[in-house]
Order: structure tokens, then C-alpha cells, then sequence
């Protein structure tokens, strides 16, 4: 039972980083019929579901981060949820080792990373009971990006943009509405989001989380939380935030409203924000054999996605301008770029995260700089039987962490252009000015999309602070990003923020009585 009990746990964590559910892909289709051709959020829409697309054929993750592995199960009476952990643990396990899953587990005290997914808390894997008669197995993979933009306000409170939110539903309306507001594009929209109404701080936090577990497709039992998902979904998208924080018509997939009892001294409302890669999958499993009886999140139409990526690329090239960018880059090539162009890299670039930053602020860099490109990157990388690395995934991750550092690394060492998601912050966007730099926004979750520019792994440095925040020589064509702040004090993600902060006051007046 126990090595059959294995394989199914690791056929569930292949499937649920590799494949994005039929309600995920849905949601995302009909968004993309949404937008109109030629803008940057169907160019993005273009790469996200050739990027899907890719994932499940490869059987390669959809997105680089692989966040923290979150387990939901349900056990009938008697079954021993000890053996069902040491399964797990087997499982994430070699769910790394074998590229499925990126090694995210790092000790919160010395930085150092396990190498293997195990750790101190990690993964998170909830028990329950109940009469049925097999085990439910649901997990999700919620990366760090997404989950830095989960929030909980405290009620009553003063709610930018809206106003007071009191201790109400309309004071509930208002709380989610910003909590999409203030996710932008750092948590790689068009996202979902699970929310929690009630608890104290830990319990409303899970019950968001366990919101994330629903499928998009049902509908709340709650007639008043039916009707205040829906209305969260139709104005949400009215904020013209969009994929990736680009400006769209779609910023939001889906929203989910849990609710329990609280004590009168707090009013808790907690958001769980989850990126477009909405990474959760489930099974059953017979409590004798541990064999998968049945797939959970399978139902309805199967949707599949056409290449279309360079068609979009092509189209807003035209109403840009298109730059081939080769390391090394003069500061006359950084200031003729502007918001809104389209880039290709060709050649050299390196990785460089929240590790790499923090040490180059008060070290020299072993490599040469000076001209060249930092990503914002902590890739899934896998070596061969020649002992060669090769990247397996490599989207972007979230930038505005490095924002402490960044403007002060570029000018130290004469980096030109830096690459995430999400925009940065003031003191970068100064720095790019007075030194000659931009920031180039790639397509947050787009591992495989990006992992197939690379055409090899000429290096690395640094890897004494573990795979994903060592500093990887890649070298790569055709590489797409966008310029979305440039040497001239301009910034896309300034102008979505500021726009879409006006849009939301729109929503002030009370709607639920």
C-alpha cells in the first residue's frame, strides 16, 4: 500500500505544476476573448497560454516558483496520518529531484536552503476526518509573488481610494475591491482570490486560503456571499488594471467568499491572492491500496491553446517600436528606449535575487557587470547525464523586493537594464533616470515560454545561496520583455496604479445594505 500510496501523491504533484485545471483554463480563455487584439494584455494573454500549453506537454512546471506545497486531506476514521505524511514527504522529494518542483525551502534564520522542499514547516499539509470512505488529497502550489499580496484588514478601517469600511457587507465590498487594487500586477494578474470573512488573524487566513479550493465553476450556497463574489468579478475588471499589470479588461478570474464566527472585539477580512497560474488539484485515493480512483477539478469542456504568442508580439510591435538588446549595452541604446517598446534580448544575461542583491550591496560581483542584464529570476534548473545544467523553467519573479537595493547595485556596477514583473518603485525609477537604465517587464509565469529562449547555461556563481538565488550565466535569443520604465522618469506601472486608484473611488457609495 505504501509504495503504491507514494506514486499516486507524486503523480498529484506532477500533474498539479505541470497541468492547469479544465476551471483555470476556462476562466482564462474567455478572458482572453476579452481583450483586444494587438494590446499588450493580449500580447501577455498569448504567452500565458502558450505557456499552459507547453507546460502540460513538457510535463515541465507552468511557472518557475512552485511556492510552498499545501496540502488538504481528508481521512476516514482509523487511517494512519503518519504514513500519509511519510508519503508526501517521499513524494516532494523526488518531485524535485526531478525538476517538478523547485527547491523553495530556506531556513528563516541562516538563508540556508535544504535542497530538497523538506523543512521546518514545509510542506503544509492539513488533516481532517470524516465518514466517507476514501482519502481526498487537494493540493496547491501558491507562489511567493502571489502571496506577498495577500492581506488582512482589520474592521472597521479607513480604506484607500473608498473611503470608511465598517463593520458591514458593504465594508466587506469595499475591503476585497482593494485588495485587487493593491495587488497590481506584483502578484501576476489576472489572478483569483480567496477570501475570509471572520476568525482571528490565523483562522481567517486559512479560511481564505481553503476558499482557493473551491472550484470556479460552483456557486456559493450563501445568497448573499453568491451575489458579493459576483459583484467583486464585474468590478474588479472595471479598474483597467489587467494582465500583468499592463491596463486590460480583465484583472480578475474568480473570486471566493468563505465566512465564520468571530468575537465581538474583532472583525477580520483576509485575503489569499493567487496569480493566473492557479496551481491546485486533488484525488481520491482507496484507504486500502492508495490507488487514484478519481481526479478532482476535472469537470466540464476541455480547453486547448494554439500558439499565438509571436502573432501578438508582431502587432504591438508595429504600433511600437521593436529593440534587439546584446549585452554589452551603451547608455546612448538605454536612452533612446521608451515605455511601451517592445525588447528581444539576444545573448548574455544573469540571474539575480534577493540573495544576490543583499550581497552585492556590500560585496564586489565575481562577474563583469558593467553594460549587462540582471533578471529577476530564480530558475528550475536540472543537470544531465554529462553533468551539464540546463534550465527546465525560468519566468520572472516579483521585482519590487530588490527595490532596497536595486538603483544603488546598478550604478556600482553599471548594469543598464534590469528584468522582472511587476514594476519597481521611486528610488529605482530615479536611479534609471540619473544613471541610464530601464526595466524590462517579462511575462510573470511564463517558465517554459522563457526556458526555451535559453540556449545554454554558460555559468554560476553564488551557489552557496542555493539553486533559485544563485547568479546563472544564461545565453539566450528572442527573448521577449517590455520596456515599462525607462531613463526618462516614465513609469507604466505609476500611470496603471494612479488610473486604476481613480477607477476604484468610483465604487465609495454603498451598495449592500
Amino acid at each position: 500500500m505504501m509504495e503504491q500510496l507514494k506514486e499516486s501523491l507524486y503523480q498529484l504533484i506532477v500533474e498539479t505544476s505541470t497541468n492547469l485545471p479544465k476551471d483555470v483554463r476556462r476562466a482564462i480563455a474567455k478572458a482572453k476573448t476579452r481583450e483586444n487584439s494587438g494590446t499588450r494584455a493580449a500580447m501577455s494573454l498569448a504567452t500565458i497560454t502558450e505557456n499552459i500549453q507547453m507546460a502540460d506537454e513538457n510535463v515541465s512546471p507552468i511557472c518557475q516558483d512552485t511556492g510552498m506545497p499545501t496540502f488538504k486531506i481528508y481521512t476516514p476514521v482509523g487511517v494512519n496520518q503518519l504514513k500519509i505524511k511519510d508519503a508526501i514527504y517521499w513524494a516532494i522529494v523526488e518531485a524535485t529531484k526531478h525538476g517538478k518542483l523547485r527547491p523553495n525551502s530556506v531556513d528563516s534564520l541562516t538563508g540556508e536552503n535544504s535542497g530538497n522542499n523538506l523543512g521546518e514547516g514545509n510542506p503544509v499539509i492539513k488533516f481532517e476526518q470524516w465518514e466517507n470512505d476514501y482519502i481526498d488529497v487537494r493540493l496547491i502550489l501558491k507562489g511567493g509573488g502571489c502571496e506577498n499580496k495577500n492581506i488582512q484588514y482589520s474592521l472597521p478601517c479607513e480604506v484607500e481610494g473608498l473611503g470608511r469600511a465598517g463593520r458591514d457587507l458593504d465594508g466587506i465590498r469595499k475591503c476585497i475591491l482593494h485588495s485587487v487594487y493593491q495587488a497590481q500586477g506584483q502578484g501576476c494578474s489576472a489572478g483569483v482570490i480567496g477570501v475570509g470573512i471572520g476568525g482571528d488573524r490565523t483562522s481567517g487566513y486559512e479560511l481564505a486560503k481553503a476558499q482557493l479550493f473551491r472550484s470556479l465553476d460552483d456557486e456559493n450556497p450563501n445568497e448573499q456571499l453568491r451575489e458579493l463574489e459576483e459583484y467583486i468579478v464585474e468590478n474588479a475588471n472595471k479598474l483597467g488594471i489587467g494582465t500583468m499589470g499592463f491596463g486590460g479588461e480583465t484583472t480578475l478570474l474568480g473570486c471566493k467568499v468563505g465566512t465564520i464566527h468571530r468575537i465581538p472585539a474583532s472583525f477580520f477580512v483576509s485575503v489569499a491572492y493567487n496569480c493566473w497560474a492557479y496551481r491546485r488539484l486533488g484525488v481520491k485515493l482507496n484507504p486500502d491500496t492508495g490507488e487514484i480512483q478519481e481526479w478532482l477539478y476535472q469537470e466540464g469542456e476541455e480547453v486547448t491553446f494554439p500558439k499565438e504568442a509571436e502573432k501578438e508580439e508582431e502587432k504591438v510591435e508595429n504600433q511600437t517600436k521593436e529593440v534587439v538588446l546584446q549585452a554589452p549595452i551603451s547608455e546612448e541604446q538605454i536612452r533612446e528606449l521608451k515605455v511601451g517598446d517592445v525588447v528581444r534580448i539576444t545573448g548574455m544575461m544573469y540571474t539575480g535575487r534577493d540573495a544576490i542583491h543583499k550581497y552585492l550591496s556590500d560585496h564586489d560581483c565575481e562577474v563583469d557587470l558593467n553594460g549587462q542584464i540582471i533578471y529577476h529570476c530564480g530558475p528550475v534548473m536540472l543537470k544531465d547525464e554529462d553533468e551539464k545544467w540546463h534550465v527546465a523553467a525560468a519566468g520572472p519573479t516579483t521585482s519590487i523586493r530588490e527595490e532596497p537595493y536595486q538603483g544603488d547595485i546598478m550604478k556600482k556596477f553599471g548594469i543598464r537594464a534590469v528584468m522582472g514583473k511587476g514594476g519597481m518603485g521611486p528610488k529605482t525609477l530615479a536611479a534609471l533616470k540619473e544613471h541610464g537604465g530601464v526595466y524590462l517587464n517579462a511575462i510573470g509565469g511564463a517558465a517554459q515560454y522563457y526556458a526555451e529562449c535559453v540556449q545554454a547555461v554558460e555559468g554560476v556563481n553564488y551557489t552557496q545561496f542555493g539553486i533559485p538565488e544563485a547568479m546563472w550565466h544564461l545565453r539566450v535569443k528572442d527573448f521577449t520583455a517590455v520596456v515599462t520604465m525607462d531613463s526618462h522618469g516614465n513609469s507604466l506601472h505609476q500611470d496603471v496604479d494612479k488610473s486604476s486608484l481613480e477607477k476604484l473611488a468610483q465604487f465609495k457609495e454603498p451598495v449592500f445594505k
